[in-house]
């Protein structure tokens, strides 16, 4: 018979961690006598970061005596007193490869259902002072699991737990846990795992996309970086222009697919390499590439392309990359863009016209005016190529009087939750959203609030991702800067979508680690290779592992949480 062997809880607090204050409640310790479970959680009881713990469906942690024994054993610990491992119940019995997603028990006044395995995360290691913790307890098959409360009632140690009722599938916690994070994954078991109703929503999408094999994926191309001759160059607007690009020895480029970018690494007059990342406007296919660049005011590259490169000269440039692409389909289309953000989207609707795509297709596009609307006459004949084309142009210049291209009526203004573009966006449509972070932030709130499902609205950013620190306290952004310290003496790092490149320290233990020295905003959960939050483009270079990954990434990505270079490198981060 399992036993309840201790009930533990905790509130959250902020710790300090790596210079940065983490706010945890992963700190728990064992309480005496009754404790009433509720819904979200035990009395007395808390979690700091409730989107990656918490909630209905992990409302309490689980973790055995036998696994605390062999912790004991393997990691030489006589300090590992119960809740330790962030748990709420310690337990004697309930091993990982025997409980049941979906099974059911009854402890105390209390019934319980099993939803998940544990989450990997940072924090178990931060609070053993084990840093590799959350991979280890994946590759050792020992994560515990989570509890949905089915009944209320008190619990307390001593409790005996009884097994009411057993889930469907009959999948284990272990095998569970090794369907997400492991290779070698079992296509019957992925389908069983989605027929548990109990299993939590986040893990049941996570199968639903390795079934579909639906997860975004990165075109490597060609490795590192070729030398492409500058064949054109053709002012848009007073401040951007196209590039025109083609190979120096007249063998075919790799074929892009609508949306991707290339990353163009240019010397700067102090002598050091710059890597900036542009998409793609032209059509695929076209035999050459062309991407369109508009100044910015401080932008050494931009300046550079602008002021400096001719015809006839050479930029180096890596293979085309990207998962923000055209995907195929029978759902209605929706090309959404503001100012720059139009280049993307435009090589889509080029793919679109070239095929005569009887897909309804929306294009809405935000420009300051029309010297500003780039592209203006060249979507305008696009358009008029597809059988059902939807046009909506937004002018935020005070002018009453413009009209768009081929005479069309503009609308005034910046678009709104009930602009008629915005309203007339159908809910199955498949979303394509590029522009500044503002504006794609208002957008997809529109069209979320307007029956858009979350999943089909797509998104390119040209800088910086949003970060994912989870837990971490938020702090005023930091402008991308040159690591503090001594200059490195190891291979050259550059960040493409920060700007930054960097000598390697070999004092520093990954390459997530000088990102986050230079603050660069980074995205990253367990830290050690088991989530792949972290994966990253590679666009150059070779990387090592320091801690290797428990299942390998795509080809052309790294794990930047666990990774060091090798040689030189450059990251699309």
């Amino acid at each position: 018979m399992a036993t309840l062997l201790s009930v533990n809880v905790g509130m959250p607090k902020d710790v300090p961690w790596q210079g940065r204050t983490v706010h945890t409640g992963v700190w728990k310790a064992p309480v005496h006598g009754p404790r009433m479970v509720r819904r979200l959680n035990i009395d007395g009881d808390g979690q700091g970061d409730l989107a990656g713990h918490g909630g209905e469906m992990r409302a309490v942690l689980v973790y055995q005596v036998q696994s605390y024994r062999y912790w004991r054993d393997r990691l030489g610990r006589d300090d590992l007193t119960f809740g330790v491992f962030g748990e709420n119940f310690t337990v004697d019995g309930l091993p990982d490869d025997d409980v049941c997603i979906g099974d059911r028990y009854r402890i105390g006044e209390a019934e319980f259902e099993v939803t998940q395995p544990r989450v990997t995360c940072y924090r178990v290691g931060m609070r053993l002072g084990e840093p590799a913790m959350a991979s280890l307890l994946v590759a050792h098959h020992r994560p515990g699991f989570y509890l949905r409360v089915i009944t209320e009632g008190h619990v307390q140690a001593g409790d005996e737990i009884t097994l009411t009722r057993r889930g469907p599938e009959e999948l284990s916690v272990a095998e569970i846990d090794t369907l997400l994070y492991l290779p070698g994954r079992d296509p019957e078991k992925l389908r069983r795992a989605l027929n548990i109703p109990a299993l939590s929503p986040g893990w049941q999408q996570s199968f639903r996309e390795l079934t579909g094999d639906r997860r975004p994926r990165t075109e490597p191309g060609r490795p590192g970086f070729r030398a492409l001759r500058v064949t054109r160059i053709v002012p848009e607007t007073p401040e951007v222009s196209s590039l025109y690009l083609d190979s120096t020895d007249g063998t075919p480029l790799l074929e892009a697919r609508p949306g991707q970018y290339l990353s163009l690494r240019v010397a700067m007059a102090d002598g050091t390499p710059a890597v900036r990342s542009y998409s793609l406007s032209s059509a695929p296919g076209a035999g050459s590439y062309r991407i369109s660049v508009k100044r910015e005011p401080h932008g050494r590259v931009s300046g550079y392309l602008h002021t400096r490169l001719r015809p006839g000269d050479l930029v180096e440039s890596a293979g085309p990359r990207g998962t923000f692409v055209l995907e195929d389909g029978t759902r209605p289309v929706v090309l959404v863009s503001a100012g720059i953000g139009a280049t993307p989207v435009l090589a889509m609707l080029h793919r679109l016209a070239a095929v005569r795509d009887p897909r309804p297709v929306w294009w809405i596009h935000t420009a300051h005016d029309r010297a500003h609307h780039p592209f203006a006459e060249e979507s305008r004949a696009l358009l008029a190529q597809l059988p059902h084309a939807h046009t909506y142009i937004n002018y935020t210049a005070a002018d009453d009087s413009v009209l768009g291209p081929g005479g069309a009526p503009v609308r005034r203004g910046r678009l709104t939750a009930d602009s008629p573009a915005v309203v007339s966006v159908p809910a199955d449509a498949d979303v394509y959203l590029c522009g500044p972070p503002a504006f794609m932030d208002d957008l997809g709130r529109y069209l979320r609030d307007h029956g858009v499902s979350p999943e089909r609205i797509r998104t390119e950013a040209f800088g910086a991702l949003p970060a994912i620190t989870p837990g971490v306290a938020a702090t005023a952004p930091v402008r991308p800067h040159q690591p503090a310290g001594p200059t490195g003496t190891g291979p050259r790092v550059t960040f493409a979508r920060s700007g930054i490149t960097t000598p390697w320290a070999p004092a520093r233990a990954s390459l997530l680690e000088l990102a986050e020295a230079c603050d660069i905003p980074t995205r990253w959960s367990c830290r050690t290779g088991v989530c792949h939050t972290c994966v990253t483009p590679l666009v150059s270079g070779d990387v090592v592992y320091t801690t290797e990954p428990l299942e390998p990434p795509e080809p052309g990505t790294v794990l930047v949480c666990c990774s060091r270079p090798a040689t030189e490198v450059v990251l699309d981060l």
